[in-house]
This record gives C-alpha cells, sequence and structure tokens, in this order.
C-alpha cells in the first residue's frame, strides 16, 4: 500500500495551482448530517478522495498532500488529540504510511446530496455531484474573457451581450476596436442607435449553439483523439479509452517539452502553438479562428493575434484540467492493482503454505498408516497365540492323569441337529492319560451314530493319541476301557465295556497324531436319550465318562 500512497502524494504535490488550504466537500450539500468516519481529520469536511494513515484516522487526498508537504516528520493531528505524549512511528504523516481508503471512499461516494447553489433544485448521490457541477445553470463561474465578475452559467450570455466590459468589437467606422458596455468613449464610434443593433447581433450569433451539438467530440480531440458521437456515446468512450488517451497527452506533453527546449524565447501562448501545430491541430484552430473572425466581419491582423491568444489560453486550462484528471484516475487505478498485487502473493505465499503443510500431514498419514499396519499384523500374531494358549489353559484344565475322564457335552439339541444335517457329525472329547507318564487317548462320539448305528443310535469310540511317552510304554494298547453314560438323578447309568483287540492297528503305537477309533457303534438308542424315567439329558446337557483299567 505504501507505493500506491507515495504515488498519490507525489502527482497531488505537485499540481499547479493547487489550494493553500485545501479541503473536502463542505457538509450543507448533504442531505442528513455525516457520520464522523466520512469526515477528514484536518479540514472536517465530507473526505474528498479519501487515504487513511497507518494509525487508522482519515484525511482528504489533498489535506494529506499538503500536511507532507509544508511539515517534516509530522504527527496524525487525531493522535495529537487524544495523547499529547504519543510517540510512535505509525502516528508519523508520511507518504509510507498512507494508503487509499477504496472501502470508506465506495461509502462516501453513496451519501444523498443537494446542490447548494441558490436556486437549483437538484438532489443525487455524492458521486454525480461534481458532474452536475460542472454542468449547473445556477452555477458561479468566471467570465471566460478574464473580466474578473462572477456569473451565474445560464446568465454568461447575457453578460457578455451587455456587461463585460472586455469584450471588444471592431468599430464600424475604423479599425480600432471599441468596448459594448462602453462605446459612447470611442470618438469615431456611429450612433448608438446604429451600434447597438450590430454588437447584439454579433454577441447573440457568438452564443448561438453550433450545427453540431448533436455530435459531440471526445474532450481528448484537442490532443489527437478523433472520436465523435451523441453525448451518451462520448461519455462512455471517455470512460473507457483512458489507455490511448494516456497515449496521446504523453505526446502532446513530449511535443510541448520539445517546442519549449526549442523556443525559450517564445510566450507560452506561443509555445503551446507550436505543440498544437507539431500534433497537426493548429490547422484546425485557425479554421475556428477563421471562421470566428469572419462572422465578427474583421480582418484585423492584431485582433486576429488576440482572439488565437485567448483561444491558446482556454485550451492551455482545459489541457491541464483533462491532464490533471486523467492521472487522479490513473494512480487510483494503480492504487487498485497494487493492492491487489499484493493481496495475490499473500495469497500465493499462503497456498504454497498450505500445500507444504498438506504435503506434511499426507506423509504424516502414510507413516501412521504403516505403523497401523504394522501394529495389526502384531495384535493378529497375539491373538493366535492367546487362543493356542487359551487352548492349552482348557486342556491342561480338563486333563486327567488317572485313566479315568469326565466329559460334560452341553448344548446339546443344537449339536444334534448338526450331526443329522451332516455339518459336523462327530466330536472329540479333550485328551486325557492313563498315568502321569502313560497313554494319552480321547473319546469320539457321533450323536447321530455311525456305521451300524447310523440314525438309530449314539456311536462313542475310545481313540489312541499320540503322545509325549509313547517311547518307554509297552505297546500294543492291551487295558479295559469301560463307557458311562450318566443318569443325572442317579438311578440308572449306562455301562458298556470292551476290551481292545490286540490284532487291530487302533491299538498300536501311533504313527500319527491319533489312531483309527474302536468302540460301540451301537452304544445308545437316540429314542431313549430323552426318556422321561431318565434324565441321561438335563438342561439340554449330558455326561460321558471312560475309564481305562490300569491294573488289567
Amino acid at each position: 500500500m505504501a507505493t500506491g500512497a507515495t504515488g498519490d502524494l507525489a502527482d497531488a504535490s505537485s499540481t499547479p495551482g493547487e489550494n493553500e488550504y485545501p479541503s473536502g466537500f463542505p457538509h450543507s450539500i448533504c442531505d442528513d448530517v455525516p457520520q464522523d468516519k466520512y469526515l477528514c481529520s484536518n479540514c472536517n469536511n465530507v473526505l474528498n478522495k479519501a487515504h487513511q494513515t497507518m494509525c487508522g484516522h482519515r484525511y482528504c487526498l489533498a489535506c494529506v498532500n499538503w500536511l507532507v508537504r509544508n511539515n517534516k516528520n509530522l504527527m496524525c493531528k487525531k493522535c495529537r488529540e487524544e495523547d499529547r505524549c504519543l510517540e510512535g512511528n505509525n502516528s508519523l504523516l508520511t507518504p509510507d504510511n498512507v494508503f487509499h481508503d477504496a472501502a470508506i471512499n465506495k461509502e462516501i461516494l453513496e451519501l444523498k446530496v443537494h446542490c447548494a447553489n441558490q436556486g437549483c433544485s437538484w438532489k443525487g448521490v455524492l458521486k454525480d455531484y461534481e458532474e452536475h457541477q460542472s454542468g449547473c445553470d445556477h452555477a458561479l463561474i468566471p467570465c471566460n474573457i478574464g473580466c474578473g465578475h462572477m456569473v451565474e452559467r445560464k446568465k454568461l450570455a447575457s453578460h457578455l451581450k451587455n456587461d463585460c466590459p472586455n469584450n471588444m468589437s471592431p468599430s464600424p467606422t475604423c479599425s480600432q476596436t471599441i468596448s459594448l458596455t462602453e462605446p459612447q468613449k470611442h470618438l469615431c464610434s456611429s450612433p448608438s442607435e446604429e451600434m447597438g443593433p450590430t454588437t447584439a447581433q454579433g454577441a447573440e450569433e457568438s452564443q448561438k449553439p453550433s450545427k453540431s451539438t448533436k455530435r459531440q467530440q471526445c474532450c481528448f480531440s484537442e490532443v489527437g483523439c478523433r472520436f465523435k458521437g451523441t453525448k451518451e456515446v462520448v461519455q462512455n468512450h471517455e470512460a473507457s479509452a483512458h489507455l490511448g488517451h494516456l497515449q496521446l497527452l504523453l505526446h502532446a506533453t513530449s511535443t510541448l517539452q520539445a517546442s519549449q527546449l526549442t523556443g525559450k524565447g517564445c510566450t507560452p501562448d506561443a509555445q503551446l502553438r507550436q505543440a498544437l501545430a507539431a500534433l497537426h491541430l493548429q490547422g484546425d484552430v485557425e479554421a475556428d479562428g477563421g471562421l470566428e473572425a469572419g462572422q465578427e466581419g474583421v480582418g484585423d491582423p492584431v485582433e486576429s493575434a488576440k482572439a488565437h491568444c485567448l483561444q491558446d489560453d482556454q485550451a492551455a486550462m482545459l489541457f491541464g484540467q483533462q491532464l490533471e484528471e486523467l492521472l487522479q484516475r490513473v494512480q487510483v487505478y494503480e492504487n487498485i492493482v497494487t493492492v491487489l498485487n499484493r493481496e495475490v502473493e499473500k495469497t500465493q505465499l499462503t497456498v504454497a503454505s498450505l500445500k507444504q503443510q498438506n504435503q506434511n500431514n499426507q506423509d504424516m498419514i502414510q507413516h501412521l498408516e504403516l505403523k497401523v499396519s504394522e501394529h495389526q499384523q502384531k495384535l493378529a500374531m497375539k491373538d493366535t497365540i492367546i487362543s493356542s494358549l487359551c487352548q492349552r489353559i482348557t486342556a491342561q484344565e480338563d486333563v486327567s492323569y488317572n485313566g479315568t475322564f469326565l466329559w460334560r457335552v452341553s448344548d446339546l439339541s443344537r449339536k444334534m441337529n448338526e450331526a443329522a444335517s451332516g455339518h459336523r457329525n462327530n466330536l472329540y472329547s479333550p485328551a486325557f492319560y492313563t498315568a502321569q507318564y502313560g497313554f494319552k487317548a480321547c473319546m469320539r462320539l457321533y450323536l447321530n451314530g455311525d456305521g451300524v448305528g447310523k440314525g438309530t443310535h449314539i456311536s462313542l469310540f475310545f481313540v489312541v493319541m499320540k503322545g509325549e511317552y509313547d517311547a518307554l510304554l509297552s505297546w500294543p494298547f492291551k487295558h479295559k476301557v469301560t463307557f458311562f453314560l450318566l443318569d443325572q438323578n442317579q438311578k440308572e447309568h449306562v455301562i458298556d465295556a470292551f476290551k481292545p483287540d490286540l490284532s487291530s492297528s487302533s491299538f498300536h503305537r501311533p504313527v500319527s497324531d491319533m489312531n483309527v477309533a474302536s468302540g460301540r457303534p451301537l452304544f445308545f438308542p437316540l429314542a431313549k436319550l430323552r426318556s422321561p424315567r431318565h434324565a441321561y439329558v438335563k438342561d439340554d446337557t449330558l455326561f460321558i465318562k471312560c475309564i481305562v483299567d490300569t491294573t488289567s
């Protein structure tokens, strides 16, 4: 922002004819009392081209330029009023501490105002006020031929005709010029009754609108712009063709500077005419001057020179005004571009920071995902180990070392349904031992029967398993085995016993985890399993007991 502010101050401080005590818009034009935030901290008027300082206070552009130009290390007036002992760089009024306040300018330009000229009833918003003032019929303007009087714009023609002492006209009887207001002072003047109509007619003709008022020229026609059209079209052109007009103005300025260097002894009017001639506009100006001279009916070289001087002065004034307005517009656009560039830079830095942060987050997420995967694998391994340990603990709790084992079969109905449907037709009991270092064995139960007992009986078998101490035992296995189906009412147990067939491989030393099962395929009829006289099944549970007689 400091760059833009510096440009504003530099341009305004070099503006010729700047008011010594510049101010904003007067309070009297506002329909409502303006808020404090809309007032200049220096002139206390409504802000004109508001600029804000680093300390937060606002000044008109012309006010802050005047203060900075005429003072060194000046403290902000508002800050000084609030705290007389204040010290700080933010309160210093310097070009780097001032920037264009676009937001408050937008609000100010929408304030409702009215024309302060007596007799004018115009009302509107502040952004249209200056345009209205430039064309208000009730506005007081100086006489355009330099008599020093201030007259209403709508009465200018009457003033030039009847009251302006500088309105000179050639004498009809000699080559001298006479004043229209005091024709009697000219010795060779014709009678007043003859003079009046002539001069009045000349004044009226000078004030008649030209035939080309319907098609206007661009206000930059003096520097080479040839655009013509209706008032609205020309206004749109002037508002949009800034770049082309700036190029024309630059060319005109360069030409004027060159003419000043080559004609140091010439007057400013002559230098301006030389610049216009270099721009191929001198012919148009002379043609206009010749037309006016022809209308007045005068061919005097002195009068022609005066007309040229007057026209050159007006052209120079118009040129200066247009140049100042364009420079102000360009400065506003430069400020806007500067602000936008800084915002873009900040946005780019923010985006780059966010991208870096996002990349860091992605790397962190990937690292955490790897850690989670490792932990999941370790958890799976731990679950497997825990399951194995649980099985071993359960086996250790159920194991028996005296040849007697009691097997509790719970959830009997579900298991019998599974056996009947073929999903799981047999069950193995936990392993047990005939002694601390004896044979290892288990039972195998078919709830829906096996072989000849399939579908009618419960089949129960004895299985010799591969044990840790088989090398120290005497083979084949030859001990008597007794099965019990226990009546839970302790009335009548089912008992069945058998002795091993020593020639059967089921009782030889195991070469795999377990031998082929051997036992009773018709251990107990299914029809009697739920007999009301007995309690073989109670709470959906049955108990089977196996006793290995190691004494035999």
